[in-house]
């Protein structure tokens, strides 16, 4: 990989990484706040990204108000939106090298 582009998937990864924690941190709250049932948080977080994707996919429609170069494609995207949640729901913890106990000296 070209330096460049792994410099750009770097970027990406943490920006992804702190997007997930702060809406998990943001979730979490919700639920401890108030009498609100978890699949009532995950329906409500459902139709926020689903409200989301119509923001900005408007801006990147026809005359696009943005330069980044990407085209929403609505059936391509929930495919890809909605396999992401399937691959989330099946996915088993797996612990990072850094969470495994010490085997020996290397």
């Amino acid at each position: 990989m070209h330096p460049r582009e792994r410099l750009r998937a770097e970027a990406e990864a943490r920006g992804q990484a702190a997007l997930e924690q702060a809406l998990t941190l943001a979730f979490w709250d919700a639920l401890e706040r108030g009498p609100l049932p978890p699949m009532a948080a995950l329906e409500a977080a459902a139709r926020t990204v689903g409200t989301l994707y119509r923001q900005i996919a408007s801006l990147h429609g026809p005359s696009p108000r943005c330069g980044c170069g990407w085209t929403p494609e609505p059936d391509e995207d929930l495919i890809r939106l909605e396999a992401m949640l399937a691959a989330a729901l099946i996915e088993r913890h797996r612990p990072a090298l850094a969470d495994l106990p010490v085997q020996g000296r290397a």
